[in-house]
């Protein structure tokens, strides 16, 4: 035989070989793929649990021995923090349905690209929890998780703060507490999904406000304007500003990243306005017509700043970034808070020199003399008015004795609320001096008669009047 037919006929045995290995092998592929007809494909994965080479039936076992069996595990700091027995979510399972229909979306001649390749991970729900059970335990990883974050760094939004030069946004920063609420719905979710753990550490506080955010940018610009304001208060006659230092102090930025006043402090300061101010508990400096200048203790005449009121109304002002000056909102007999509480027009009771003025727009337009209350029941000093004005009204009480009286006036000015006030008295037969310590009355102002139905014809209601 010649040497190029002995080499033609060993290949030609060679490719019969190559070809029946091939056939060989595919054959054995086939029907290794027929074992994959009713079995799961390798590397396939669900719910965390390893299923290849399982039949439907054997794969609902496993994971409803697995999933029962072992807790759910939270995790934080890649840690176990907390392990949860299914049992107490009200746990039960299937999963057949859903991993036939798992099964039916492979193909079983896919066995071998599966053998070299990832995993096929999937999620199914074929458990269900009991949902009382499931939310009892989520109120309490609310709870914990609570606790959990006293230690931890908290989250901070970006901000403004002042500096030497004006205002600027500093930064936010990240911490490491867990936002409560996103982490329970995140661990009730994942259970009821039949997952075996989940990590908190994916669910930190986020800050909601950063550097760049065009609120904030809006915001250092009011601030910076809002730093140019002049505050300026007119009270009982007084008028300064309020500190430009102390309305920095109060700038902030609230949740949304927007321009605020810290009412706590404006309320602080307004506070110490009123204990300055309030003419309900301050005393009033007077220019006496004999004495000079007296200190008259607070009376029925006179107001206090409505903390509430004027912390908000103060606010909102400012906020409107522009020079103002005003008055404090007050309640009482008067509510002029702005001009000095006693002007030109009163009435002036000299209980030292037993003494009566009437003043019309600052020049006297009636005096006497009076008889005011005796040591037992002395007339008592205080910044009054005429609350109201009667004619022919009897007076009552108690005399020393406890006896009562009953004494008819034809003119009567009531100035406080314990039933002090002027009136005439016929019942006196002189005035002034020292009379009021033996004649005196039972507070109120005596006045002659005469001169009283002159006292009531001019003098108004509202009238102030000044008893020391």
């Amino acid at each position: 035989m010649r040497r190029s037919d002995k080499k033609h006929s060993r290949s030609k045995v060679g490719l019969i070989v190559v070809l029946g290995i091939i056939v060989l092998s595919a054959a054995g592929y086939a029907f290794r793929s027929t074992y994959f007809n009713n079995r799961f494909l390798p590397n396939t994965v669900v719910n965390g649990i390893n299923i290849e080479n399982l039949t439907v039936e054997d794969a609902n076992k496993k994971m409803e021995k697995a999933l029962s069996n072992d807790p759910f595990v939270i995790k934080i700091d890649d840690k176990d923090w907390k392990e949860i027995d299914r049992q107490d979510l009200g746990w039960t399972t299937d999963y057949a349905e859903e991993l036939s229909s798992i099964k039916e979306s492979q193909n079983p001649f896919s066995w071998g690209m599966q053998l070299v390749s990832a995993a096929e991970t999937k999620d199914v729900s074929g458990n269900t929890l009991d949902q009382d059970q499931l939310n009892t335990v989520k109120e309490q990883v609310k709870t914990d998780l609570t606790q959990v974050n006293e230690p931890r760094t908290p989250t901070e939004n970006a901000t403004i703060q002042q500096t030497d030069t004006g205002f600027e946004i500093i930064p936010e920063k990240q911490g490491t507490t867990i936002d409560v609420n996103a982490a329970a719905d995140a661990f009730a979710e994942a259970a009821s999904a039949g997952k075996q753990s989940i990590s908190l550490n994916d669910y930190l506080e986020k800050p909601t406000i950063k550097k760049d955010d065009p609120q904030l940018k809006e915001t250092l610009n009011e601030m910076n304007k809002i730093a140019e304001v002049k505050a300026t208060y007119s009270i009982n006659g007084n008028t300064f500003d309020v500190p430009a230092d102390q309305i920095h102090d109060w700038l902030t930025v609230g949740t949304d990243g927007k321009l605020v006043l810290d009412q706590a402090k404006v309320s602080a300061y307004v506070t110490e306005l009123g204990q300055t101010y309030n003419t309900s508990t301050q005393p009033t400096k007077f220019a006496s017509t004999r004495r000079g200048e007296v200190e008259i203790p607070a009376g029925t005449y006179s107001w206090s700043i409505s903390t509430d009121a004027e912390t908000a109304a103060l606010s909102e002002q400012i906020l409107q970034g522009e020079s103002f000056t005003r008055s404090p909102i007050v309640e009482g007999a008067t509510t002029d808070s702005g001009k000095a509480l006693i002007g030109n027009t009163y009435v002036e009771v000299d209980l030292q020199n037993q003494h009566m003025w009437v003043y019309k727009d600052g020049a006297v337009a009636l005096e006497t003399d009076i008889v005011s209350g005796k040591p037992t029941s002395p007339t008592p000093p205080g910044v009054n008015y005429v609350w109201i004005k009667e004619r022919n009204a009897t007076l009552r009480g108690l005399n020393d004795d406890g006896s009562k009286y009953a004494s008819p006036v034809s003119y009567w000015m009531p100035i406080d609320w314990t039933g002090v006030g002027i009136h005439d008295s016929d019942w006196q037969s002189a005035y002034g001096g020292d009379l009021w310590l033996t004649r005196g009355s039972h507070g109120c102002i005596n006045t002659p008669p005469g001169v009283m139905a002159q006292v009531y014809d001019i003098v108004d209601i509202g009238t102030p009047v000044l008893v020391f």
